[in-house]
């Protein structure tokens, strides 16, 4: 089914008026807060062992009230869209102390749209999708005869919001999102390895069943299992390593993106608390939170509070410059927010939260950033990975890596991790390459039981005395 307006499906049981009217009743004690409405619908299939495996669909609406006084925060939600159920939900902020400034301002308003607001449901036939999947372990499997097994799945959603503000500020935007994996197990002598690639972003499925798309996450997935296939056991110890672009820059969005998130700096709980103006980074490190950029993964025309997303210079030339803020803790730090609040769907309260996160490019040529290495590691891919926010400290699994002995690739490695703490790898980069890119759009951000899409990205970087743990 094809909706001509969106905001129809957010009101009806509720006209619009109604809406501001009770949103101005409830909130009128408070100091910032709003009702945020939401649509949602959503469909993912699995394709496995040769068959469909799962064929899913939803849909759901609701609000979340949030009020806030001070550093307190009331907040209900409910699965329906009414005036009573509102009503029930503006009890709860009752138990708020009564505001002392008065409502904050509201966000700057903007026409602005980074997507179409086009759902990617209604554009493919069911029965397109699932071909597209068996096509896609057809071709894989007749690639290589190593290949054992092929999972792709398909996943896509359509998101309706509606933001209201006691002041009078109103703000919809309609989100598409589309997402496509493949997984490819490859077996050879009795040893089976695997490999994985996705690509998805804001938009549409049209890109995603363009045979040249599909068929690189293919060659991606195949390329790593096989590789993987003739992998050694990883060295250890402290070594030079070399991250490469793209992706790798996960290792940056956890070790670096999350302590620059304004919550963990306003109570002082992160390793860059405190720290603005002050060096952080080797120079020439210029780390950026971007959710401005057209279509991207981790994109909002505005974010979960109204505001519009910009491009956020977080760390510059090696200086820390700033946070990412939503409009909380923007006003405790006396600081404008910058488009960063965020949260996973109306059932949940926004925090600061990363959006497109990456570090801009250098000059050096990457290859001759690997004729530097004498002895260390060239991590291509990096699969999950753990950080503690105060320290800093992480631990990151590579997918793909391989030994740099002389300036030169060697045997392709198992078992890899990278373990250190954010501000001290910032400050042991010692080459930066022109080759900045970004994911191809499939991160998934966590954060106080919330998940979110984001983007991450980097150049090929070179970065001196970093541990690697490994399986030698």
């Amino acid at each position: 089914m094809t909706f001509t307006d969106p905001r129809s499906l957010l009101y009806r049981q509720l006209d619009p008026a109604e809406a501001l009217a009770l949103t101005r009743d409830t909130l009128s004690a408070c100091d910032d807060g709003e009702l945020y409405m939401q649509f949602i619908a959503s469909e993912a299939f699995g394709f496995d062992d040769g068959r469909l495996k799962t064929a899913d669909y939803s849909r759901d609406a609701g609000f979340g009230l949030r009020g806030v006084s001070g550093e307190m925060t009331g907040f209900a939600h409910a699965n329906e869209i009414s005036a009573a159920a509102i009503r029930r939900a503006g009890e709860t902020l009752k138990l708020l102390d009564p505001a002392a400034q008065g409502m904050s301002p509201p966000p700057k308003p903007t026409n602005r749209h980074l997507y179409t607001d086009a759902s990617p449901l209604d554009a493919v036939p069911f029965e397109a999708k699932v071909k597209l999947l068996e096509e896609i372990d057809r071709v894989a499997r007749a690639r290589d005869p190593r290949v054992a097994q092929v999972s792709a799945t398909l996943l896509a959603s359509w998101s309706v919001v509606e933001i209201v503000r006691a002041d009078g500020f109103v703000a919809t935007d309609v989100r598409p999102l589309v997402r496509l994996n493949v997984s490819i197990v490859a077996e050879q002598n009795g040893r089976r390895e695997t490999g994985s690639f996705g690509m998805g972003g804001r938009k549409l499925y049209d890109d995603l069943f363009a045979p040249d798309a599909w068929n690189e996450a293919i060659d991606h997935a195949l390329s790593q299992a096989l590789v993987n296939l003739d992998s050694v056991d990883a060295p250890a110890g402290e070594m030079t390593v070399l991250l490469g672009p793209g992706w790798p820059g996960v290792l940056l969005h956890e070790a670096v993106g999350h302590g620059l998130e304004g919550d963990f700096n306003r109570k002082g709980t992160s390793a860059f608390s405190g720290r603005i103006g002050e060096r952080v980074g080797a120079p020439g490190v210029t780390v950026v939170d971007d959710g401005s950029i057209a279509a991207r993964r981790g994109s909002l025309s505005i974010d979960d509070e109204g505001t519009p997303t910009q491009e956020n210079v977080l760390i510059e030339d090696g200086v820390l410059k700033g946070y990412m803020q939503d409009r909380l803790n923007a006003r405790l730090m006396g600081v404008p927010a910058t488009g960063n609040g965020r949260r996973e769907s109306y059932a949940h309260a926004p925090m600061p939260r990363m959006t497109n996160t990456f570090m801009r490019g250098g000059n050096d040529d990457p290859a001759e950033l690997l004729s530097r290495i004498k002895n260390g590691i060239y991590a291509k891919s990096f699969g999950g990975g753990q950080v503690d926010i105060v320290s800093g400290k992480f631990v990151f699994s590579c997918t793909e890596a391989y030994k740099v002995e002389d300036g030169k690739l060697g045997a392709p490695i198992k078992g890899a991790t990278l373990i250190g703490d954010g501000p001290t790898v910032l400050t042991r980069v010692t080459g930066i390459g022109n080759d900045m890119a970004l994911d191809h759009g499939v991160g998934v951000c966590g954060k106080g039981g919330q998940s979110v899409p984001a983007g991450v990205g980097q150049p090929t970087l070179l970065v001196e005395g970093l541990t690697v743990g490994g399986t030698a």
